[in-house]
């Protein structure tokens, strides 16, 4: 999978930890910048766009906790990943506390620290599309998001839940792609709880419910078997 568009910011102050990193980054298709100490990491941020910062916590000058604490102050967007040797939960606490979206205990795996950045990355791409929709139309009805409304000639005929609002994003953004449910965990449940297929689908009949002329054979709502969810809009394909 190549990943050519997507950037990240490393930062780690063990030479060799850092290249072994860059390295299998690199082969993934990520372009890679890289500092060693806390100061240099925030002139690099300022210099150019992430989609992600791997952030070790000890480092010298300024420390990770510093750092993404100065990040976060401009930018709560970002996604940010703590690597350290401190496996104890207040560590975790303080990490989370300073804005991260993962923790990872030295020593790691690489292979685990790849699928974590692929996750994180997704997630900040899909937040980048995602912001620019405010209202879509399906078939006679117009979705608002910003109002988590659904309306048809200009009255509000259904109150969207936040996690319809989110699934109907993911869904209308990917359009004609098929979803799988791994990607709506990352993006709707961002793994806080794990739904079951049923609940998924459930989501999917309402929208059936909302949009479909005929439910039994929807057109623009569909479950791939085996794979996930897809949307299609005729009318835009």
């Amino acid at each position: 999978m190549q990943h050519s568009k997507q950037k990240i910011l490393l930062v780690e102050d063990e030479e060799h930890l850092l290249e072994a990193i860059k390295l299998n980054l690199e082969l993934e298709g990520y372009k890679v910048s890289t500092a060693t100490d806390g100061k240099k990491a925030l002139k690099i941020y300022k210099e150019e766009r992430f989609n992600l910062i791997i952030l070790d916590v000890m480092i010298p000058e300024i420390d990770g906790f510093q750092v993404a604490e100065t990040i976060r102050l401009e930018n709560s967007d970002i996604p940010i990943m703590f690597l350290t040797a401190k496996n104890t939960s207040e560590d975790r606490v303080t990490g989370l506390k300073k804005g991260a979206d993962d923790y990872l205990v030295k020593p790691f795996n690489l292979e685990e620290l790849i699928l974590r950045v692929g996750i994180l990355v997704r997630r900040s791409l899909t937040g980048d599309e995602l912001k620019e929709l405010t209202t879509y139309k399906i078939g006679d009805k117009t979705i608002d998001f910003k109002s988590f409304e659904l309306r048809q000639d200009n009255e509000v005929v259904a109150a969207l839940t936040k996690k319809e609002t989110m699934l109907l994003k993911l869904l209308i953004e990917r359009r004609g792609e098929a979803v799988s449910r791994e990607q709506i965990l990352e993006t709707v449940w961002n793994y806080d709880v794990y739904p079951s297929t049923r609940t998924i689908d459930n989501f999917i009949l309402t929208f059936r419910k909302y949009f479909e002329p005929d439910q039994k054979n929807p057109i623009y709502f569909h479950s791939i078997r085996g794979v996930g969810y897809k949307f299609t809009d005729p009318n835009k394909d």
